[in-house]
Formats: C-alpha cells, sequence, structure tokens
C-alpha cells in the first residue's frame, strides 16, 4: 500500500492518465469514461477506474509542481504497476505560433529543477517521452481536423511565478514551445522505472500575447487532449517496431 494513493490492490489500470488538477481528473472520468468508480480521495487527490471504448483506464490528480507529481507517478508504478502514463495538462506558451488551446505534444522537457542535478549527480539529464506514445499521439491529432497541434519541447518550470522572467524568451529562441510544471518529473521517473510516460498538453495562456482562458475552461473545457491522449496509449500498444532491409553495394 502507498502513502498517498488509497487503493487497494488492482484498482488501478495499466494505463494512466495524469491532470494536474484534481478536479480536472474527475471532469475526465465523468466525462470520457465508463462505469468510471473513485479509487482515491486522499488528500483531496482523486483517482478514478473506468473503461474508455471497452478498455481499462485509470485518471489520477497528481497536483501542481514536480516534488508533487513525482510522489503520485512513484506510487502509481511501483505500488500499482502502471506502465503507460500520460500527462493532459495545461501549459503557456512561449512562441507567438503556439496559440490559444492549440495542443503541445511535448517530446523533451527542459527544466531549471534540481531534482535531476541531485539524482544525476550535476549531470544534465535529457528527459524525453516515449516515442512510440508520441508518434501515436502526433497520428491522432493530425486526424482532428479542428485540433492544431505541435511537437516540440517544453519547459518544466520549478516556479509558477519565475525569479528568472527573462528565461522563457531565451529558451523559445533555442526551439522551447510552453511551459508546464510536471513534465520532466514523469519522463524521468518512467525512463528509470521502464514505463512509457508522454506530456499532451493545451495551451491555457500565453507569454507573449497576454491571451487566457478562465479556470473553469482549464478545469473541463480541454477535451482534445484528452481524446488524443487516450488514442495514443491504446494505439501505441498495438504497433509493430519498423522493419528495415540493408542490402550491401
Amino acid at each position: 500500500m502507498s502513502t498517498h494513493i488509497g487503493a487497494p490492490e488492482g484498482a488501478i489500470a495499466p494505463v494512466v492518465l495524469l491532470p494536474g488538477d484534481p478536479m480536472r481528473a474527475k471532469w475526465i472520468a465523468e466525462t470520457f469514461l465508463t462505469d468510471a468508480t473513485c479509487y482515491n480521495e486522499v488528500r483531496g487527490m482523486y483517482g478514478f477506474t473506468g473503461t474508455w471504448n471497452g478498455r481499462r483506464v485509470s485518471v489520477q490528480g497528481t497536483g501542481m509542481g514536480q516534488p508533487s507529481a513525482a510522489i503520485y507517478i512513484t506510487e502509481l508504478i511501483e505500488h500499482y504497476g502502471a506502465s503507460t502514463l500520460v500527462r493532459v495538462g495545461s501549459c503557456g506558451s512561449m512562441v507567438e505560433d503556439v496559440q490559444i488551446r492549440d495542443v503541445v505534444l511535448a517530446s523533451g522537457a527542459c527544466t531549471d529543477s534540481a531534482m535531476n542535478r541531485l539524482r544525476f549527480s550535476g549531470l544534465d539529464y535529457a528527459p524525453v517521452a516515449d516515442f512510440s506514445l508520441l508518434r501515436a499521439a502526433a497520428d491522432a491529432a493530425d486526424a482532428m481536423a479542428e485540433v492544431r497541434s505541435h511537437v516540440g519541447l517544453i519547459y518544466s518550470s520549478d516556479s509558477f511565478y519565475p525569479a528568472r522572467p527573462e528565461l522563457p524568451k531565451r529558451l523559445a529562441d533555442y526551439g522551447v514551445l510552453g511551459v508546464e510544471m510536471e513534465a520532466s518529473a514523469l519522463y524521468t521517473i518512467a525512463a528509470g522505472h521502464g514505463a512509457r510516460a508522454l506530456a499532451v498538453c493545451t495551451v491555457s495562456d500565453h507569454l507573449v500575447t497576454g491571451a487566457e482562458t478562465t479556470s473553469a475552461e482549464r478545469e473541463q473545457s480541454f477535451s482534445a487532449m484528452i481524446e488524443i491522449g487516450l488514442s495514443a496509449a491504446f494505439a501505441s500498444q498495438h504497433q509493430a517496431p519498423p522493419t528495415f532491409s540493408v542490402s550491401g553495394s
């Protein structure tokens, strides 16, 4: 039994969606899952398990920031056998071309957190998404005509109100598309346990233009990223690895 998730053995599916907001977890369960049951209310961090298109799936709130998310990610994998984890959250755009309500598929996650520097004794470990999930998510997003999606780097900030407001512009100059607070920890912990992970984020506010969505919209209206995340999680389970033929000269 884990410390922060009060679910009995077998209550959590191998595929887990991870919103930061526990109320978004409740909304996802009520909107997308059939026969969803609540398995966790500890610390108000709701978790639910149900089915989507006949496939068993769970959704677990993680809270804001890498320290909080790391607790739930670790316990989901180590105590409950989660093997595919998809973050479905909001992010802020750092470039003009990525607009409000666009979806960002994070191929990798930069961070100013010290968590990985401590873990790797100062080495700059590069946390990246599982490629099978990323490819399936990109395919799912491309099939949704109403969705603008972008694949690229994201910045997992340790501070919601940054002490260095000039940093996002510098990161954007190097191709970073948006900022959120959990993906780096997700990718690192999943990699260390042999699990698959992906962050699918909807742009809720824009650091360049100042545009933003309301808290209610962030909680209950970002449906495209949920559909992309679910489609990717199950489609990528059945993808065969590519085969190559090599001919000599």
